[in-house]
């Protein structure tokens, strides 16, 4: 018995028995946790270099509470940058076949629910010993990454440090500074304090030349909409509001990927059996599919075996559009998904010839397993004055982990595939299922919004300001046969003619809410083409998909 449908949490607490998503540490878990402590022992500091005066630095959204990584860079001579990233040293304290990594292991990834988060780690790690807070001392593994003036990695290592953040910023304080320094709402901790004040600065300078190595690349950038829920004190949704990209959290992600692309390639130098990022390119049936799509604008897309630089080309060219959102979106479900194997095949999407996950293993099992390949390459401590050494202790290699075949970590990636997929489709799940109780209270009230997505039994809407997502079905349509032109990702009325695509305006009703099937049903009041939809040929009579109101 998990309680009232309608109490709070009940949803969230349905969806994780559904998906059989572990969300109780086990007594052996938390007693070994416990016993790690809350602070880093000076037999922890052993062999690490000393960055606690280093002016590092973590850069998060507004609500973490587990802080991965830390950054923070300097301008070297010739107009070089070198660039330190410092992410949590998980793996000196999660040991392999512990009870810790079992679990770890089990879960694969942290959930993240709009009401709860379901950790991979016990808390006690997570949000403490494990996470980089500011003015404590923490573990961790550092990748130190040359990038020259050009934008190149010029050289890296990786080495285990002790450091301590000199501040906990947040992305809207870090844009907010970038917009006006001299804004009174911007934490003393950034704008008072010199060093991390020009740390800063220094890394908006290299994100811009990192901008422009991605734009060399033709990594895609599809115009996309991300949201997040607000919630009222009952618990229901308050607000569903578009969650901004400003150049803070831009510059930590071209942080993140040049540490994950220097793991991916230290791990390929060193023949490690690790697991690597893949995404490839998309199959001959979606290229196609794509291929005649762009001739709607008049712009060439091959066949098969598209490169980034097809899709950025398409991307261009229609970002500016009033529909780009809706085009965008149908772009990026052509896509592959992303999974994790130990062959290297690259990362299509970001135009990366190898990639691996490295920079959050406090809530993902496949960047522990990088640290701890990372780590049985390290055979001893940097040989600078700065290396600790604890009291009394001499300065010996750590010992080797014991490294994984490659057949272990063929199954280690298809666990982890499984439970990314796992937790997406359940915070999907969770989502869908508060939206429609928000629907509940306004059926029968008409919105405006936009046709996300066309299908043959009918037409997906997203009802602007909303962000919600309902399906005007075929049956309800005017009285005409209609055919799914899925070239054009139209369906056009046989006897009218009447088009409906892409990008149309539309204005629908709230005319049914399905809450355990998470679905919501909409009626079309009216509709507008979205521009250069026009008309258009009808569908050739072999391609023909339909239904008849009715039906």
């Amino acid at each position: 018995m998990l309680g009232d449908i309608d109490t709070r949490g009940v949803d969230t607490q349905l969806i994780i028995r559904k998906y059989g998503i572990p969300d109780m540490h086990g007594p052996e878990v938390i007693a070994e946790a416990s016993r790690l402590g809350t602070t880093v022992r000076l037999r922890d500091r052993h062999g690490r270099t000393d960055f606690r005066q280093v002016t590092t630095v973590t850069i998060d959204g507004e609500s973490a509470r587990d802080f991965d990584d830390a950054v923070f860079a300097e301008k070297r001579s010739g107009g070089n940058y070198r660039v330190l990233v410092a992410i949590a040293d998980v793996s000196h304290y999660v040991t392999p076949n512990s009870p810790l990594d079992v679990e770890a292991y089990e879960r694969g990834t942290s959930v993240y629910f709009p009401h709860r988060v379901i950790p991979m780690l016990p808390e006690v790690l997570s949000n403490g010993l494990c996470s980089l807070n500011p003015n404590v001392d923490r573990l961790c593994m550092v990748a130190d990454i040359k990038v020259s003036r050009a934008g190149n990695v010029t050289g890296y290592e990786f080495y285990p440090a002790v450091m301590n953040s000199q501040a906990r910023l947040t992305y809207n304080q870090v844009n907010d500074y970038f917009a006006d320094p001299k804004d009174d709402s911007i934490p003393k901790s950034l704008t008072g304090n010199k060093a991390v004040k020009k740390s800063v600065d220094t890394l908006h300078q290299l994100y811009d030349l990192l901008l422009k190595k991605r734009e060399e690349r033709h990594a895609m950038e599809f115009e996309t909409v991300e949201t997040y829920i607000k919630f009222n004190e009952e618990g229901g949704i308050k607000a569903i509001v578009p969650r901004t990209r400003g150049d803070a959290h831009k510059l930590i992600e071209e942080c993140m990927l040049l540490a994950n692309t220097c793991a991916a390639n230290f791990a390929l130098k060193h023949d490690l059996p690790v697991l690597y990022r893949n995404h490839d390119k998309p199959d001959q049936e979606k290229s196609m599919r794509i291929h005649e799509y762009a001739k709607n604008f008049g712009l060439p897309f091959p066949e098969e075996s598209p490169t980034q630089a097809d899709y950025q080309r398409l991307i261009e060219a229609t970002k500016d559009r009033p529909d780009a959102i809706s085009i965008h979106s149908m772009l990026l479900r052509s896509m592959m998904q992303a999974n994790y194997a130990p062959d290297n095949i690259g990362h299509f999407g970001l135009a990366y010839d190898e990639y691996s996950h490295f920079t959050s293993p406090i809530r993902r099992y496949p960047d522990l397993l990088v640290h701890r390949a990372i780590r049985s390459v390290i055979r001893g401590p940097r040989q600078t004055s700065t290396v600790l050494r604890a009291e009394g202790a001499s300065v010996e290699p750590p010992s080797r982990w014991a490294p994984y075949s490659f057949e272990q970590m063929v199954h280690f990636g298809e666990h982890c595939s499984m439970t990314e997929r796992r937790a997406d489709d359940a915070t999907r799940d969770v989502v869908q299922w508060l939206k429609c109780q928000f629907m509940e209270e306004r059926l029968g009230e008409e919105f405006d919004g936009v046709v996300s997505g066309v299908a043959a039994f009918g037409l997906f809407v997203q009802i602007n300001n909303l962000h919600i997502d309902g399906l005007v079905h075929v049956a309800n349509l005017d009285s005409d046969y209609y055919h799914f032109d899925d070239v054009n990702m139209a369906l056009v009325g046989e006897s009218s003619g009447r088009r409906f695509s892409l990008g149309d305006a539309v204005t629908v009703k709230v005319a049914g809410v399905h809450t355990d099937d998470r679905k919501i049903d909409l009626e079309l009041i009216s509709s507008t083409p979205a521009p250069g939809k026009r008309g258009g040929p009808k569908p050739k009579a072999a391609a023909k998909k339909g239904a008849r109101k009715g039906a």
